[in-house]
Order: C-alpha cells, then sequence, then structure tokens
C-alpha cells in the first residue's frame, strides 16, 4: 500500500526525522491559512500516489498566502495519469544547496533489506542505477542481524559531508531503518534528502510502501483502502481476487495476471473498452 507525501511525512516525524513545516489543505482557504502560518510563501504539492506529479504541473510554488490560494483552486480537482487530486501539501520552501539520495527497500533477489544512497538526488534511482551504477551505496542488511553501526559507517563514509552532517545522517538512516522494520514498509525512500543553505539535512520528499499483508497490524491504513475501494472491489478483495474497475463496458475474467493483461490489451487493440480487471489467481485446471 502506498502512503500519500503527508501520511509519509507523519511517520517521519513519530520516529524523530525532521521535515519541513507542513500543514494539509483540502481547500483553497485552507491552503492560504496555511501559508500565512508559514511565513507568507510556500510550496503545494499535490497528493496523489503516482510518480511524475512535478512534471503534471503537480508542484507549485507561491510566493504570497493569495498566490497560494489561486494555485490551489487551479490545483485542486485536476487529474494527474488519472488520479484526481483532493488535498495539496501545503510546506514550507527549503534553500537547497545540494540533493542527496536515500532509501531502505526489500531485496527479495537476497532476501534482505537494502539501503541505498548517493551524493545525487531528487532524480530516478533506476536511471541514476542504470546510467552511473557507481554513484550508489548499496548495503544489504541481514534481518536476523539487524542494521549495525558498521552497516551505518559504510554510508556516511561514503558521502562528502561534515562530521556534524554525518552524525546527523546517522540518526537519520537509523530512524528510517526503525520505521521501515515497525510498519512492515517495502520501501521507504526520502528523495531528495536535501542539504539546505544552512547546512542542513532536510528530507524534502517522503515515500513509505507498506505491505499489503501487514495491514491488518495497521487499521488506520486498512480502513483507508477500503474506503477508496468499490463495492465490487470490497466484495472481490473478500474472496482475494485482483479485481480493479474501469470505464469500459466489457467484462474481462482472467486465469492470472498476464492473461488477464494479454486480455485486455486485446480487447483495447480491437477498439473494445475493458469494464474491468479480474486475476482469479491463476492454477485453473478446467
Amino acid at each position: 500500500m502506498k502512503l500519500y507525501e503527508y501520511e509519509a511525512k507523519q511517520l517521519f516525524s513519530l520516529y524523530n526525522i525532521p521535515v519541513p513545516e507542513y500543514g494539509l489543505a483540502r481547500t483553497p482557504e485552507e491552503a492560504r491559512e496555511i501559508t500565512e502560518r508559514l511565513g507568507g510563501k510556500s510550496v503545494l504539492k499535490a497528493q496523489v500516489l503516482v510518480a511524475g506529479r512535478g512534471k503534471a504541473g503537480g508542484i507549485k510554488f507561491a510566493e504570497s498566502p493569495q498566490e497560494a490560494y489561486e494555485l490551489a483552486k487551479e490545483l485542486l480537482g485536476m487529474e494527474i495519469k488519472g488520479e484526481k487530486v483532493n488535498s495539496l501539501l501545503i510546506s514550507k520552501i527549503v534553500s537547497i544547496d545540494r540533493e542527496l539520495y536515500l532509501s531502505i527497500v526489500i531485496d527479495r533477489s537476497v532476501g534482505a533489506a537494502s539501503i541505498l544512497a548517493s551524493s545525487e538526488g531528487g532524480i530516478d534511482i533506476e536511471e541514476l542505477a542504470a546510467k552511473s551504477p557507481e554513484k550508489i551505496i548499496r548495503v544489504y542488511v541481514d534481518p536476523l542481524v539487524g542494521l549495525k553501526p558498521y552497516h551505518v559507517r559504510r554510508i556516511t563514509e561514503s558521502i562528502n559531508l561534515s562530521d556534524e552532517q554525518k552524525k546527523v545522517l546517522q540518526d537519520i538512516i537509523l530512524s528510517l531503518y526503525r520505521l521501515f522494520v515497525e510498519f512492515d514498509c517495502e520501501l521507504a525512500e526520502i528523495n531528495p534528502l536535501a542539504v539546505d543553505k544552512e547546512g542542513k539535512l532536510v528530507p524534502v520528499d517522503a515515500k513509505v510502501i507498506i505491505d499489503d499483508n501487514a495491514l491488518f497490524r495497521r487499521k488506520e491504513f486498512a480502513e483507508r483502502v477500503s474506503a477508496e475501494l468499490s463495492e465490487f472491489e470490497l466484495e472481490a478483495k473478500k474472496y482475494g481476487f485482483s479485481y480493479v474497475e474501469l470505464d469500459g463496458d466489457i467484462g474481462i475474467i482472467g486465469n492470472g495476471a498476464g492473461l488477464t493483461m494479454a486480455t485486455m490489451d486485446v480487447v483495447k487493440l480491437y477498439g473494445g473498452k475493458p469494464a474491468n480487471f479480474l486475476d482469479i489467481g491463476g492454477g485453473a485446471r478446467a
């Protein structure tokens, strides 16, 4: 389950990871009020779960409370890659000097958590890994051993920072790992982890994905999932089916995700519009 940025930052605050001051706005009036509270300037960030919101126009900078109000009117209700914007994160603007990258992700190929760090942040980590893999520091953490000081030192000593900044980075890594483990995460990412003009490390953006299989332990998020599902999607979920409601008029039932996707592609190729994606799980014998 993907969390919205504001939800991820709430978790960061819970684990004492410093984030810029922010507020959540669901109306233009709230955006104006929050911007006033932040000192008159702010960045407005559309709260959607799809990637690429910046390039899609989902991030705007306001130089005054009134401008925040006008920008919020534009952003609220817009669609970004098919997802409607219902809320905005209104954040204090960070004066960025340089950008770093930090994340923890489950690497199923080795059965361990992988901590990734780079002195180049604010970009797609997969793109960086493909073009310049030597710029990424990768540390594997055995779940039976846990995070140790030598893991953290390998990262902090590989990035050009002052001793004080390394200490802060160490604390952020330790806190992020605790969050990652205790909230059953598949991913916990800070991109970028900014170094501001005063030399402070500031997580500008936050991304957290929680393992769906652990949602029974996180009722606050499980309830949100249920609230966002349609009646049919909820019913399918009860029986363990993968079902997504679409806006077409041709029902699709498939035996395995690959076959279901291929069937949908063929339907669209011949001018049809699928009404749903329904994978009954594979393994059918008749």
